[in-house]
C-alpha cells in the first residue's frame, strides 16, 4: 500500500494549508471562550463546537466550497445556542460548570439535525431545525400573533404558506439528569441510534433516547471501601457497527472490552488491553503519564486508539498483550516532567481522531503544536507531521504550511524551536476529523481553526 508523504523529512512545506479559523484573535480571552469540544457530524456537512461558557456554536459547510476544484473546507455559522447554564447542588454545596463536555451527533433521518451534549451532570439532546416559511392569513389573530377581536372578523379566510428569512432553531427535546454522582467524561452513541452510554469516574449507565427518568448502570468500578479505590474510568465508547460491544479505558492505562450480551452488569471485560511496564523505566510520574486520556475506535471496527500523556498507541482488537503500533508525540517533554508536574500540565487531557479512511492519527500538543501520523502499510516507513494552530497561519491563506519540529539536544538547528522555549499554555486538547475528507479542524484556546490537504 503506497502513501504519499506529508513532509520534505527537512521541515519544509507540507500539503496542508489553512483554510479558516474561527473566532477572535485578540489577546484579550475569557475563561468562558475557551473551546471544551469539537465534533463533525456524520456527512461532515456540520461541525460543532462547545465551550465553557456553556454555549455550542454549529458551523455549516459552505455550499460553494464544495463546487470548487479543487474543494475547499469552508464552514459558516449556522446556529448558536445557550446549552447548559451553571447549577449549585444544594444537597452537596457544589457548584456545576456549565462548561461543555462532549457533543455527540445522532445520524440524520429527516430533515433536522439531533445532536447531544453534556457538561458534568446532566446530558441534553437537541433538536436543531430550519424555517425558512411562515403562515399568514389567520382568522383569530392579526399577523403579529396577537388575538383578533372577534367581533372583527368578518369573513374567513384560507391561511397560504409563503416563504420567509431562514431561522434555525434549537430546542431541547430530552434532558437526561441526576445519574451520576462523578462528573461525566464521556458520551457515545450506539450503533442502533436508539441507545448510548454516559461515563463518569466509576460508573457507566446506558440510557435509551426517549427514557428520561431511568438508566441502567453496566459497569461500576466502585469499591466498598474508597480508599481501596486504584483506579478511575477515563473514557469510553460503543464499538461503532457492533451494538453490544464498548470499551472504556482507565487511569492504570488499560482498555476494557466489554460484551452486554455476557450479563446486565459488565462487571467482568471480554478483552483487557494493556501494555506490560518496563520495570527499568518506571519512575514517580509512570502512573500519571500511562494514564489513558482517550480513546477512539477505527471506523472499520477493527482498531482502536489510545492516547496517554506522551503519546498515541493503536490495539487491534485480536491482540491484547501489547499495542501493534506506537506513535510518541511529545516524547521530548519526559525530561521535563518534574516542571510539568509543578504546573499541573501532566494532567492535561489531550483527546485524538482517525481520518475517515483510518490511515492517519492526530492528536494536539503544547505551543500550538498537533501531530499528524500516516500509518504504514505492510510495515514500511511511517510518516509523521508536526503543524501549529497560529496566528502566522491564518495570515498566509491557502498557502503550504511549514513543518514544525523541536530541538531535542542542545544544539538547535535553524527552524527547530527548542524544548525551553514552548509554550504550555497554548495547548491543542481538541481536535476533529472530516469524515470523508481531508479536512481537519483544531481547538486552539478560543480559536477554531481549520485545515485541508490541498490534494
Amino acid at each position: 500500500m503506497f502513501y504519499r508523504s506529508n513532509s520534505d523529512g527537512n521541515g519544509g512545506e507540507t500539503t496542508w494549508c489553512f483554510s479558516q479559523v474561527k473566532g477572535t484573535l485578540e489577546d484579550d480571552v475569557t475563561e468562558a471562550d475557551l473551546i471544551s469540544c469539537v465534533e463533525f457530524n456524520h456527512d461532515g456537512e456540520l461541525l460543532a463546537t462547545g465551550d465553557k461558557g456553556g454555549r455550542v456554536v454549529i458551523f455549516q459547510r459552505d455550499p460553494a466550497s464544495k463546487q470548487c476544484v479543487p474543494k475547499k473546507g469552508e464552514y459558516n455559522v449556522y446556529s448558536t445556542f445557550q446549552s447548559h447554564e451553571p447549577e449549585f447542588d444544594y444537597l452537596k454545596s457544589l457548584e456545576i460548570e456549565e462548561k461543555i463536555n462532549k457533543i455527540r451527533w445522532l445520524k440524520q433521518k429527516n430533515q433536522a439535525h439531533f445532536l447531544l451534549s453534556t457538561n458534568d451532570k446532566t446530558i441534553k439532546l437537541w433538536k436543531v431545525s430550519e424555517r425558512d416559511k411562515r403562515v399568514t392569513g389567520y382568522n383569530t389573530r392579526e399577523e403579529g400573533g396577537r388575538p383578533r377581536d372577534p367581533s372583527r372578523v368578518t369573513q374567513l379566510r384560507v391561511p397560504t404558506v409563503r416563504p420567509a428569512d431562514l431561522m434555525v432553531e434549537a430546542s431541547p427535546r430530552r434532558i437526561f439528569a441526576n445519574a451520576h454522582t462523578y462528573h461525566i467524561n464521556s458520551i457515545s452513541l450506539n450503533s442502533d441510534q436508539e441507545t448510548y452510554l454516559s461515563a463518569d469516574d466509576l460508573r457507566i449507565n446506558l440510557w435509551h433516547l426517549e427514557i428520561t427518568d431511568q438508566s441502567f448502570n453496566i459497569v461500576d468500578i466502585k469499591p466498598a471501601n474508597m480508599e481501596e479505590l486504584t483506579e478511575v474510568i477515563t473514557a469510553a465508547e460503543f464499538h461503532p457497527t457492533e451494538c453490544n460491544l464498548f470499551v472504556y479505558s482507565s487511569s492504570k492505562g488499560t482498555i476494557r472490552l466489554c460484551d452486554m450480551r455476557a450479563a446486565a452488569l459488565c462487571d467482568r471485560h471480554a478483552k483487557l488491553f494493556e501494555e506490560p511496564e518496563d520495570p527499568q523505566a518506571r519512575s514517580f510520574f509512570s502512573e500519571i503519564i500511562s494514564s489513558i486520556s482517550d480513546v477512539k475506535l477505527s471506523n472499520s471496527g477493527r482498531y482502536m486508539m489510545s492516547r496517554d500523556y506522551l503519546g498515541l498507541k493503536v490495539w487491534d482488537f485480536r491482540m491484547e498483550t501489547k499495542p501493534v503500533e506506537t506513535y510518541p508525540v511529545h516524547e521530548y517533554l519526559r525530561s521535563k516532567l518534574c516542571s510539568l508536574y509543578e504546573n499541573d500540565c501532566i494532567f492535561d487531557k489531550f483527546e485524538c481522531c482517525w481520518s475517515g479512511d483510518d490511515h492517519r492519527l492526530m492528536t494536539g500538543s503544547y505551543n500550538g503544536f498537533f501531530r499528524i501520523f500516516e500509518r504504514s502499510g505492510g510495515g514500511g516507513r511511517r510518516n509523521e507531521l508536526t503543524l501549529e494552530a497560529s496566528r502566522e497561519a491564518a495570515a498566509r491563506p491557502r498557502q503550504p504550511l511549514r513543518a514544525r519540529r523541536v530541538a531535542t539536544t542542545a544544539k538547535r538547528k535553524k527552524d527547530e524551536i527548542s524544548v525551553d522555549c514552548l509554550d504550555f499554555i497554548k495547548k491543542i486538547l481538541h481536535t476533529a476529523w472530516h469524515p470523508h475528507e481531508s479536512i481537519i479542524a483544531v481547538a486552539a484556546t478560543n480559536n477554531l481553526f481549520i485545515f485541508q490537504d490541498k490534494y
